[in-house]
Formats: structure tokens, sequence, C-alpha cells
């Protein structure tokens, strides 16, 4: 039997779950035990909004700056379209710059495409930028078509549809942005919209792409959790009227540390496109991290010939060094210390096999190896590998000159030190220390 066409469901008033969202308390999860299947495309990649949503969280990048980091997003993905694409704002002279600045390279990959409101005075912008696709803000929730448009459902549907047909009128491939999707009435309004949207690429036979923004990070990667907030249910609901893997792609934010993991649900069930900003640097909480994914998409699908993937701590230094980024030490793959160890214990098992406390072979796949920071809980083996791992030298743990060295480096505890010992500090004992015996540093 084949299943009933999705219909739109107009309503007076708009469902604003409150038994999930009471807005006084923290979110509600609710499960209806309700499973579905993993459903992984054969192929999955990564999307950029660093140059739009990225720029909704701190002063605007300048049009070089924005080359300087599309030339980035290049280089660790090496033409092989693992980052796919870029979006950019088209409003300002500003922006229109960066693009044409970045579409002058004549890359490939990361593809460059638009965003704008639903409506057609900002449809011209995309025509003459001369862009093939650009993302439409297509609001899902009663929160934002009643409390925002101040829109009934069907008079928000048929806005929608007009400026997407007027995009496959220009040869513009639309992809809507169905805005703040983790708070939509699923049957009432996501799939009749959805399905809509399948009738007008079948009427052009072109794709029409469906981007899943979850707005406000309430997105649940467990299978069981009921709708609208469970991302394995959002996907598959899709998924089954035909929506194909590739025209979908899942935006998510970081409100409830969910940003990371949402996004590889997302692949998980059925998306092959996984939105995201360097560093996760998004508005209010940020999005997924676009380091974090390409190291996922390793994970999942295995390390894919070309893509480079040191260069992701050359776009960390980069982020850090020209645009101010205030980065975490401990921030993962990319932080000062993310690969740091202060614990001798620790340290002594770095020296015996350097697996035991790393991750993976980060010297290797990101240019970073693998270090200790010298604390008062450092230990001779702490000590040890610091001097080896700068130094051309091979020193036993109870070596006179470490003695000496943790000697100072005790007397700086006792006398209340609180931080760690720099690597200058260091570098100065070692030369007091070893004197003319100073070994040479290592290239």
């Amino acid at each position: 039997m084949a299943k009933e066409e999705p219909k739109l469901i107009d309503v007076e008033k708009p469902n604003l779950y409150r038994e999930m969202f009471p807005y006084n308390e923290f979110p509600k999860v609710v499960f209806d035990e309700q499973k579905v299947a993993y459903d992984i495309p054969d192929k999955i990649w990564i999307t950029d909004t660093t140059f739009r949503d990225g720029q909704q969280a701190r002063p605007p990048y300048t049009p070089e700056q924005i080359l300087r980091i599309y030339d980035l997003l290049h280089k660790i993905d090496g033409n092989t379209g693992l980052i796919r694409q870029c979006e950019f704002f088209l409003y300002s002279d500003r922006d229109r710059k960066a693009v044409e600045l970045c579409k002058a390279r004549g890359y490939k990959f990361p593809g460059i495409t638009g965003w704008i409101r639903a409506v057609t005075a900002d449809f011209r912008l995309v025509k003459q930028m001369g862009l093939s696709e650009t993302g439409i803000l297509t609001s899902a929730s009663d929160y934002h078509i009643f409390l925002k448009l101040r829109k009934t459902r069907k008079q928000a549907m048929d806005a929608y549809l007009d400026i997407a047909r007027a995009a496959l009128d220009s040869g513009v491939i639309p992809r809507c942005h169905f805005e703040d999707i983790t708070r939509a009435d699923y049957e009432g309004f996501v799939l009749p919209f959805a399905a809509e949207l399948m009738k007008l690429s079948k009427e052009y036979n072109k794709p029409v792409k469906i981007r899943l923004c979850d707005t406000l990070g309430f997105g649940l990667p467990w299978a069981e959790t009921a709708l609208p907030r469970s991302v394995p249910k959002l996907i598959c609901g899709l998924r089954q009227i035909g929506v194909p893997s590739e025209w979908l792609e899942w935006h998510g934010h970081n409100d409830f540390h969910k940003g990371q993991v949402d996004a590889a649900t997302a692949w998980l069930y059925g998306c092959s496109s996984a939105n995201s900003a360097i560093l996760g640097f998004g508005e209010r909480t940020g999005n997924s991290p676009l380091e974090a994914l390409v190291v996922e998409h390793a994970q999942l699908k295995g390390h894919t010939d070309g893509v480079n993937y040191a260069a992701i701590t050359e776009l960390a230094e980069y982020a850090r060094k020209d645009l101010g980024f205030e980065i975490p030490h401990n921030y993962p793959l990319i932080g000062r210390d993310f690969n740091v160890t202060r614990a001798g214990i620790h340290a002594d098992g770095l020296l015996k096999n350097e697996e035991i406390y790393n991750c993976f072979d980060t010297k290797k796949l990101l240019n970073r190896p693998v270090t200790v920071a010298i604390t008062d809980k450092s230990g001779a083996a702490g000590i040890k590998h610091w001097i080896e791992a700068r130094y051309e030298i091979e020193i036993a743990k109870h070596d006179p000159h470490i003695t000496e060295i943790k000697t100072r480096i005790d007397a700086e505890y006792s006398a209340n030190r609180v931080s760690a010992i720099s690597d200058e500090e260091l570098v100065e004992w070692m030369r007091e220390i070893f004197g003319d015996d100073l070994p040479p540093l290592r290239k």
C-alpha cells in the first residue's frame, strides 16, 4: 500500500510543544521508544558556514581574511570534495567583494553558495553574483511562523514555495533552510512542505535541497526520543517521503553541548551533508566544529587520500594569531594543550610507548607532537620526556641534570607557585645546568 502523501495542517493557534519546552524549566527529553534504523549514505561530506553563521558571533571578517580562510579550507579538502561548499552573505559591498575574491581562485571545492531570506529582492543578489545555489531561510516552527512572521502555516509555505520556484526558474538550486526544525510540527508542516519541494524538483528536474536547522540546539542523538527533537527521526521521515540523502544537510548549534554528536548522528541516519564552522565559532554557543567533523569523517569512512589533516593545525594557528580567536588550551584537536600531559605517571607511559596516553599519532596527522607540561606532578619522567622532545639527547631519569631540574621545580612549588613551569624557564635552566654540554635542539 502506498504511503499517504503528507498534507499541510493549517491551525489557528501555534503548536509550541509546551510539554517539551516549558520555558520556565529546562527543556524535557521525551522518549517514545520507537526506534529507527541506521541509514549511512555511501558518501558523506561537510559544508561550511564560517562566512555566514560564523560572522554572527564576531566582528565581520575582512574580504582578505575570508579569502585566507577559504584558501585554508581548500588546503584541508585537498580537492577531494570532503569540504564541499561554503555559504556567504551577499548584502554588503564587503560581502560581495569576498565572494568575488574567492570565486577568482577557481577552486572546485569548496563550492560557493549564497544565503538569503525568502524574499524576491534578496534573490536578485544571487543572480547578480552568478551563483548556482543559494540557501533560503524558510522558518519551519510555529514559534517563527506565528510569533515572528505573523503568518499562518499556509501563508508561510506559499511564500517559501514562490521563492523556491523563482530560484528554479533562474537556474539556481534552492537550499531551503528549515529554521527551528527541532520545535516544528513535523507531521503538520515539515513533511508537507518537504513533499511540495520534492514536487517542484520533479517538475523542474533539478535538485531542491533541505537544510535541517537546529536553531537552538534542541536536537537529540538518540533514536528512541520523540519528535521534533529526535535527529534520527527527523531525517528518517524525510527519507521515507523520497528526499535523497545528498539533498539533506544538518545544521546544528551547541546550546546543550550536542552540536558535534548531532552532526555525526545526522550522517548515521541518512543525511549526506553536515554543516559546520571553523572552531565551531557561530552564533551564541556556535555550530558543529569543522575540524572535528573532518576527523569524525575519517573515523566513520576511513582516511581520505588527498585530505590534508595537518592543515587543521595551520587553520587554528591563523585563527589564533591573525583573527584573535581565544582557543581554550584544552580545546580538542587544536588547543595548545590538547595532547599535553602534566602527570608524571602519564609521562612515564609516553616514554615507554606513546600510544598509552596519546589518542592517535598527533605528530603525523596534525603536525602536533605529543608533549608534557612541567609541574610539581611531572616527576623525573616528565622532565626526561620534555628534554628528549626538544633536544638531541637520550637521558636517564636519574641523570644528575634531571635531578637538578627537579630540585628547582620542587623549590618553585614549595614557594607556593601554582602555574606550570614555562618552556622559556626550562630552556634557561637547561643552559645553566648543562653549560657547555648543552645538546643541540631538535630540528
